[in-house]
Order: C-alpha cells, then structure tokens, then sequence
C-alpha cells in the first residue's frame, strides 16, 4: 500500500515535531511527572518548582507545553499526569519507560548531525562511547535497554518454545534481561548471556539482583569474533542486536550461532525490521538511520534478508511472527 503523501500543513509540523521531544526529555530529566504524581492535589507550579528546587517560571512553561503535547492534563491552576504518563513515565510505574526514553536523549545531539553523516557514510558518533569507553554512557545505555527489554520481554517470553530447552546461548545479551526472564518464565533452564566487557559488567549487577542468578551467568565476550560450545546448546538468541551489523558480519554470526547449536536446536532472532522497500515500518526506516549515526555500520534489513542469511547458514523451519504493538519488532525463527 502507498503511504500517503505529506500535505503543507504536515510538513509545518514536521519541522517542529522535535520540540515535543526536547519537552519530553527535559520533563524526564526533571523527574516532573514523578513529582506531579507524588503531589497529587497540591500539584501546582510553585508547589512543583519548590519541589524540584528550579525557577518557577521555567517550570509553568514546561508544564504548559507537556499539557499542550498531551502529557499533562490541567484545570485551573492544578497539574495532573494522564493515565498513559502516569503508567509509563513516572518512576516505578507498571509500564515505566523513563529508563528506556534515556536512550533516545542520549542520541539527540547526534540527529543533529544528519546532514554531516550523508556527506561521509560514517557515523556521527563513536558506538564505543556507549560500549564501554564513557562509563557513565554505558550505564546509561545499559540501563536504557534493560527498561526497553523488561517491556518487550512481556510480550516475546510466551512467543518462545522453550519447554524442552536446558541451555540457552544468549548472544549481545546487553543487560542480561531477556536471559532473566527465560530463566525466571522456564525453571529448567539455564542462560550464558555475552557481550562487551563494560555492557557485561552492568548486566551482572542487574541479574545478581534477580531471583535467578545462579541459573545465568554474564560472560564478557565479543561476538564479532567469540567462538562458542560445539553443538552445546538447545537455544541461541541474538534480541536487538543484529541491526548493527554488515551483511557479511551477520552471516558470520549466524554461522557460529549455528555451530553452538545441537541438532534440532532452535535460533531466534528479534530485531527491528522492514518490508522489502525497506521504508515500511516507518519507525523502523527511520531507526535504520538512528543507527547509521551511531555506529560503523547500522541499518534495518527486511526479515526475507534475514530468512536468506539463516538459510544460508544451515538453518530450516524458518518462520517470522510480528510482535504485538507498540515497538515494531519482528521475531524470526529456524532450527539447526
């Protein structure tokens, strides 16, 4: 199906449809739904910029753009979040996402950037920055992913035929999240999730804090070039990952994905993916250019691309199941 087309009046919105974002971070950073919730019926802007010890007249401004965006509802002089901002950006809320939205400030300056990234093909931004050399970022970016994950993983868990399954091999396993929750969804398994020695650092805190620890172990590794157990496990799993990566990089990991397997064993794979046009999912085209900014070679390949590569690698029962909204991710399986 074509996508319609812009109209003048929605490319005047387009224009300006960061100033939403730059609202929302800032709100965040602030912690200010946080504080409207913990307020309740004295949530006004003095008692909020008290609260938050920052100008009152910075803060009326903030709050009547987060109401003006639809974050924030207002009557009279009293400030409440919605019910979406009270599930989701408040601190602690069933669905909080504040972590996870960490990502997309951090890479905020870098769309900036765009014009200089299409003039050289290269990234904007070092992927070291937030693998390992900037701590602080890593932290961020790792905290970042486990927020992304604990949301995604409620809807990817049930997805998974993991009854049969002892050992799970998961690959740039980041914080170690989704291994948490195979283990903690299957009381038989048990999971090695690897990744960069900074990522894996990060990871290990979060899954000692688990009731699941002693079932997953975080190995620092690398699997660009990782060579794993000969026909060790029953599964592999490579979540968000791939997106990253050249086409001949994937297929070296797919590669070595498939050796660790034994036979019968089953890959999944989870990642943003496209159409064949490679612009449908919008969010996803537009994602593929995120990481093009971010690191050496990132893009978004569609999931026949993706079916060819584990083909070609050995891989049988192929079959892709979209995941339910909101994230576009698709998940994409086959067996040894």
């Amino acid at each position: 199906m074509k996508k319609e087309a812009l109209s003048i009046p929605g490319i005047i919105d387009l224009a300006s449809a960061y100033y939403g974002s730059a609202v929302l971070f800032a709100a965040l950073e602030a912690e200010l739904f946080s504080v409207i919730q913990s307020l309740g019926s004295e949530a006004t802007a003095p008692q909020v910029a008290k609260r938050l010890d920052v100008a009152e007249r910075g803060v009326v401004l903030l709050l009547d753009a987060c109401v003006a965006i639809g974050l924030v509802e207002k009557e009279g002089v009293l400030y409440s979040n919605t019910p979406a901002t009270q599930l989701s950006l408040v601190s602690g809320a069933p669905h909080d996402l504040t972590r996870a939205i960490r990502y997309n400030r951090d890479v905020y300056p870098a769309w900036g950037r765009v014009a200089e990234f299409v003039r050289t093909g290269k990234p904007v931004e070092s992927p070291e920055i937030h693998l390992g050399e900037d701590k602080a970022r890593t932290r961020r970016f790792v905290m970042s992913m486990h927020g992304r994950a604990l949301g995604i993983g409620r809807e990817i868990i049930p997805l998974l035929d993991l009854k049969a399954c002892h050992t799970v091999l998961d690959l740039a396993g980041g914080p170690g999240t989704y291994a948490v929750l195979m283990a903690t969804a299957h009381p038989q398994l048990t999971c090695v999730t690897v990744d960069l020695p900074g990522v894996s650092a990060v990871a290990s805190e979060l899954v000692a804090q688990s009731s699941v620890a002693t079932r997953v172990t975080c190995r620092a590794g690398d699997y660009h070039t990782d060579r794993y157990e000969s026909a060790a496990y029953d599964a592999v799993t490579i979540f968000g990952a791939l997106h990253q990566e050249s086409p001949e990089q994937i297929k070296d990991i797919l590669g070595r994905a498939y050796t660790a397997l034994k036979p019968g064993g089953i890959l999944y794979v989870l990642d943003m993916m496209t159409d064949a046009t490679h612009t449908a999912p919008a969010f996803s085209a537009l994602f593929a250019l995120n990481m093009a900014l971010t690191t050496e070679n990132g893009w978004v390949f569609s999931d026949d691309e993706l079916k060819g590569w584990m083909k070609e690698a050995g891989f049988r029962d192929l079959e892709t199941r979209q995941v339910p909204p909101p994230m576009p991710h698709w998940l994409v399986s086959g067996r040894k």
